[in-house]
């Protein structure tokens, strides 16, 4: 919810901003590529076959070698997944490790597994020894098989049940039918590469490729899918690329509060303008090659002068970049986003709007009451109490705000609370309405402030004083009554003092 009110006297400019682009890693992820490779195998068990098993699927050329070697590795290379497997009956040496891509070992004894580890070393050759972490450079995480679409698990060995857990969770959301459309992303590639279409053009192909895929996972693409998304590409081909400006919701706070629609906007952006509630895990969303810019404002502190926010939206899309204006909670509710529509429509440039999680929708959620009742409101009223000069808007309708039939949410109303409750209470409002004060909804540092109207004023100057921080949402009504209720007489007693 970008603040509505007067620019601050101390005006900043847009700037672009260098966040951390990824946090510290246990394990890097890679996908090695092992086709027709060799891959050396010490160690004859049942651990030793599965890893055979898994490096013959990935199309290596596997060798085990063991003095003694389990069914089950007979059983694999009479009848290899992909890669053939050739077995041989004795004890390793250290040339069967030269030259290999990887080598894999399974000792029982902990100084053989550490000379088989020290023996890859030397010769520079990537190793894990299984079950013995600290004699690895490499671990094998869980994985979900939809193969080219291949996604790994790790846990670095701290807890395997639990990454085998978060494969199943994975396993029922991604359908088996990803599998076709994955091949059919690699099979049609190169002729889309082969058109030397723009970068724009052939991210565009893609969007409409995964679009599809998404739609449609159960069946295998077509040839006439195909055709539909090339003849949509030479369309868009004929056409100079225009940029585009999208107004996106970000929530009250709550990362996972995004709509799927808000993260697929962010990972197509090109550069994200971004307010000061946005937070670093929202943003972390967004497609990482993206340029992110803060833009925001705060409440009678530094903000970006408006005019400075609509030029830059429109200088970047005129440059054919695709701009996502990510703004807290719901854009089209004092987030200014008429102004910042009116702009780009006046300048030419596409815009278009993803709604969002609303502050009072999130509050709502956080509260777990309905901020309507058929016995309590008959209607839901939002206001802002931050007017252009910073003061409580001066053709506020009180008598309306003080509707007993009304749940009323109040935005912004840190400063000109004060005001706002002497002319609710002089349009004869009763003073023991239930209230509610909420500072930074559905985020880890929210704190709830539970008041009636009269008291309200106190209850949030000792919040604040005991370390409330944060946007600030105010709501009062009798539909509240359930909520207000935990600590309702207090309030009331603290409104007669």
């Amino acid at each position: 919810m970008a603040a509505p009110g007067a620019e601050s006297s101390s005006p900043r400019a847009p700037r672009e901003t260098r966040q951390a682009r990824m946090e510290a890693l246990a394990r890097l992820p890679l996908f090695f590529g092992l086709e027709g490779r060799r891959v050396l195998v010490a160690g004859g068990g049942e651990p030793a076959a599965w890893k055979a098993e898994l490096l013959s699927a990935a199309g290596a050329r596997v060798e085990v070698i063991a003095p003694a070697v389990c069914e089950d590795i007979w059983r694999l290379a009479g009848a290899p997944t992909h890669g053939p497997i050739a077995v041989h009956v004795r004890d390793w040496h250290p040339d069967d490790i030269e030259g290999a891509a990887l080598a894999i070992g399974d000792f029982e004894d902990a100084d053989a597994a550490e000379r088989f580890s020290a023996a890859a070393r030397a010769a520079g050759v990537p190793v894990n020894v299984i079950d013995r972490p600290a004699l690895c450079d490499f671990t094998f995480g869980a994985i979900v098989n939809r193969s080219p679409l291949v996604v790994g698990i790790s846990t670095d060995g701290a807890a395997p049940v639990f990454g085998q857990a978060v494969r199943a969770k994975i396993e029922a959301l991604l359908p088996s039918g990803f599998r076709a459309w994955a091949q059919a992303a690699k099979t049609w590639r190169a002729a889309v590469t082969e058109r030397g279409l723009s970068f724009h053009a052939r991210r565009a192909f893609w969007e409409r490729f995964a679009a599809k895929a998404l739609a449609e996972p159960h069946r295998a693409p077509e040839e006439t899918d195909r055709a539909a998304l090339f003849a949509a590409l030479e369309t868009q081909g004929s056409i100079p690329h225009g940029g585009s400006v999208v107004l996106v919701g970000a929530g009250p706070g709550d990362p996972e509060l995004l709509t799927l629609k808000a993260v697929r906007a962010l990972q197509s952006a090109d550069v994200v303008l971004y307010d000061d509630l946005v937070s670093g895990a929202i943003l972390d969303f967004a497609r990482r090659e993206a340029k992110k810019m803060l833009v925001g404002k705060t409440g009678y502190g530094p903000s970006c002068k408006q005019d400075d926010i609509n030029a830059l939206m429109v200088e970047l899309a005129r440059e054919g970049r695709r701009v996502v204006r990510l703004k807290g909670g719901e854009p089209m509710i004092f987030g200014r986003a008429g102004e910042e529509i009116a702009h780009c429509r006046a300048a030419g440039v596409p815009v278009e709007v993803v709604p969002g999680i609303s502050s009072p929708q999130g509050a709502a959620s956080r509260l777990v009451t309905s901020l309507t009742h058929r016995d309590h409101a008959r209607r839901l009223q939002f206001v802002t109490a931050h007017a252009r000069d910073g003061k409580l808007p001066a053709d506020l309708d009180f008598k309306a705000l003080s509707d007993k039939a009304a749940t009323t949410v109040v935005y912004m109303p840190r400063r000109t609370l004060p005001d706002l409750v002497r002319n609710l209470l002089a349009a004869g409002i009763e003073p023991a309405t239930p209230a509610v004060a909420i500072f930074s909804v559905t985020r880890p540092e929210e704190k709830v402030v539970i008041a009636t109207v009269a008291s309200l004023v106190e209850a949030v100057t000792r919040a604040v004083d005991e370390g409330a921080d944060g946007p600030c949402l105010v709501l009062y009504g009798h539909a509240l009554s359930e909520v207000a209720a935990q600590d309702l007489p207090q309030a009331a007693e603290a409104a007669r003092g």
